[in-house]
């Protein structure tokens, strides 16, 4: 189900272990990893935007904004989600965002719905999804509310944790399951890191193929 809320699709990775270059841009399938975050996650919100920095016409067949940090220096995942806020601020009348890694062809098609649910009732607070015993800080609901804070961590403290902001407020964390396909198991998080990952994704897509 779309819902009222901004997508952020983290996408700055410097990705050494991949040889450097836009991780998110490998090829997958008929596309590439980015085709799949966004086929998956952009049914579930509203507004969608990619958060990357360096030239944004790499990005252009895919016709969403590319929001560069607004934090100098290389800062990380936090520098995105911070951007995203202020883009979503800015921009639209959302007042959250949900995170996911550019990185992660296999993100739940209910990410959005569950991490909103889990909140609910309580104003302001931040839902992170979790599967196999781990949390996921990368895929998380943030309140827009939440900004000021989030710079004055970043910038004025010069902390670049994101599990260590989302300890500081009332959150929750949210379990995945980690489904089979073919017999073997799908962390809906598995997210792509080195060579043999890649072969690994490639495989499990065409596993889940009809």
């Amino acid at each position: 189900m779309k819902r009222d809320i901004v997508g952020i699709i983290l996408a700055g990775g410097q990705s050494r272990r991949m040889g450097g270059g836009d991780k998110s841009l490998l090829p997958l399938g008929s596309g590439c990893l980015l085709d799949q975050v966004i086929l998956r996650l952009a049914p579930q919100v509203g507004p969608l935007a990619l958060s990357a920095n360096g030239d944004p016409a790499r990005f252009s067949r895919f016709g969403l904004p590319v929001l560069a940090d607004t934090v100098t220096g290389f800062a990380g995942p936090l520098a995105g989600i911070l951007t995203g806020l202020e883009w979503a601020i800015a921009n639209t009348a959302c007042e959250a965002i949900v995170t996911a890694a550019g990185d992660t062809p296999f993100l739940p098609p209910d990410l959005v719905d569950r991490l909103a649910a889990a909140i609910d009732q309580r104003p302001g607070s931040i839902a992170v999804a979790c599967s196999a015993g781990k949390r996921h800080p990368t895929f998380t609901l943030w309140p827009t509310g939440c900004r000021d804070a989030l710079r004055r961590f970043l910038v004025d403290e010069d902390n670049r944790r994101v599990s260590a902001f989302i300890e500081r407020h009332d959150f929750a964390d949210v379990k995945f399951p980690v489904p089979q396909s073919a017999g073997q198991p799908i962390d809906p998080f598995f997210n792509i890191n080195e060579p043999d990952d890649l072969v690994r994704a490639e495989r499990l897509l065409q596993s889940m193929k009809p």
